[in-house]
C-alpha cells in the first residue's frame, strides 16, 4: 500500500494520545494501532471489497497499524533528534523496548530511525508477535528486531536496561496507568527516554450530515465510546483514577519531560479499499459493543452504514475520509530511579 498521506507535528504539551481503542480487562498490554493507507478513485468493478466478508481482528489491526506508518516514521525520526546530533544519536541508541507491539509497524519504523538498535517487539499475544516477526523479515530487518511475549510492563524490567522505549495505547488497558508508567520507566537505563502515545483524537470519518438518519451521528458514537470506556476502566483490576496528564504522570515516575509532539494523520476522500474494510470493520465493532447507549435511529443508521449493497454504506461513500491526531509525550531518566526516590 502506498499511502498519500499529511503528517505534521504541532509542538506542546497536548493531552492524550493514540487512536482510540477501548480497553480491556486485566492487567495485559494492549497493542498500539499502527499505519498507512492512501487514497485512490472510487472501487471499480471488480475491485470492491466482498461486503459479505469481515475482516480478521488481527487483520483490520493490522491494517489500522497501516493507516499511521506515516506517523509512526516521523514520530521515530522525532524521537531520534531528542538524542541530539545524528551521530549522536545513533550511537548512543542501542536497544528499544516497542511494548504493545502488535504487527510490528513500530518496531519497524523505530529499526529505521536507529540504525544500530535492535528493536524488541513486545506483546501479549503470539500472533502479533508472529506477524511482527515476518514483517521484520520481510523488510530485511530479522537480525535487528526480536520479539518477546509479556503480559505486563514490568516484565521488561528483568531483561536488563534499554536506551528508548515506545509505548502506543497500552497504559489505558491497564487499572493503575500510573504503575504502569513506573514499571516502564525502571526498565531504561540513566540518559534513556521513554515515548508515550495514549488517548487523543478519535478518529473521525463521516461528515456531520450524511444523508441518513439524524447529524451529528460521529459525535453521538464518540461521546458512547467514552462512556464505555469510562465504565469499562473502572472495572479493571487495581483500577485508579487519574488525571491523564501525561508529563505529570512521567514526572511522577522519576523522569524528567523532554517535550510532547502531536501528529496529524489524514487520508482525505475518496478512501481506497483497506481504508474502507476498516472503517467497516470498524463501525461492526461500534455497533456490537455500544449496544444500547444508541438510541434506535442511529443503531439503524450504522447498519445501513454497514450495508455493503447500498451506496450509502461506507464501503462506497465518496464522502469517506479518515483523520485522526496522535500526541507522543517523552521523559527521560536523568539518574537511577532508586538514587532519584531516595533523594525525593
Amino acid at each position: 500500500m502506498t499511502p498519500t498521506q499529511r503528517t505534521g507535528g504541532l509542538d506542546g504539551e497536548a493531552p492524550g494520545a493514540g487512536p482510540d481503542s477501548e480497553p480491556r480487562a486485566g492487567h495485559e498490554l494492549g497493542t498500539q494501532a499502527g499505519p498507512g493507507a492512501g487514497h485512490t478513485p472510487e472501487p471499480e468493478a471488480g475491485l470492491a471489497p466482498e461486503p459479505e466478508v469481515e475482516l480478521d481482528a488481527e487483520l483490520d489491526a493490522e491494517l489500522e497499524a497501516e493507516l499511521h506508518a506515516g506517523f509512526l516514521a516521523e514520530a521515530a525520526h522525532w524521537l531520534h533528534g531528542l538524542f541530539g546530533p545524528a551521530d549522536r544519536a545513533t550511537a548512543a541508541v542501542g536497544r528499544i523496548l516497542d511494548v504493545g507491539s502488535g504487527p510490528g509497524v513500530a518496531s519497524r519504523a523505530l529499526a529505521d530511525a536507529f540504525p544500530r538498535a535492535r528493536v524488541v517487539a513486545g506483546d501479549r499475544a503470539a500472533a502479533r508477535l508472529a506477524r511482527a516477526g515476518a514483517r521484520a523479515a520481510e523488510h530485511g530487518l530479522a537480525g535487528r528486531i526480536t520479539t518477546q511475549r509479556a503480559e505486563r510492563p514490568e516484565e521488561f524490567a528483568r531483561s536488563g536496561p534499554v536506551d528508548l522505549i515506545w509505548t502506543g495505547n497500552v497504559c489505558r488497558h491497564l487499572g493503575d496507568q500510573q504503575a504502569a508508567v513506573r514499571s516502564l520507566a525502571s526498565a531504561l537505563r540513566p540518559g534513556g527516554l521513554l515515548a508515550v502515545a495514549e488517548r487523543g483524537l478519535p478518529p473521525r470519518f463521516l461528515p456531520r450530515d450524511i444523508g441518513i438518519g439524524r447529524p451529528g451521528l460521529q459525535a453521538r458514537l464518540d461521546a458512547a465510546v467514552e462512556e464505555q470506556v469510562t465504565a469499562r476502566r473502572s472495572r479493571l483490576p487495581g483500577a485508579t483514577s487519574v488525571v491523564e496528564d501525561w508529563p505529570c504522570l512521567l514526572a511522577s515516575a522519576g523522569l524528567v519531560p523532554a517535550g510532547s509532539r502531536t501528529f496529524l494523520i489524514e487520508f482525505p476522500a475518496p478512501l481506497d479499499v483497506p481504508a474502507r474494510r476498516h472503517l467497516h470493520t470498524r463501525l461492526h465493532g461500534l455497533l456490537t459493543d455500544l449496544g444500547e447507549r444508541l438510541d434506535l435511529v442511529d443503531r439503524l443508521t450504522v447498519e445501513q452504514l454497514l450495508d455493503g449493497d447500498s451506496c450509502t454504506g461506507v464501503l462506497w461513500r465518496p464522502d469517506a475520509f479518515y483523520l485522526t491526531a496522535v500526541t507522543v509525550h517523552t521523559a527521560r531518566l536523568c539518574r537511577p530511579l532508586a538514587t532519584s526516590r531516595s533523594g525525593s
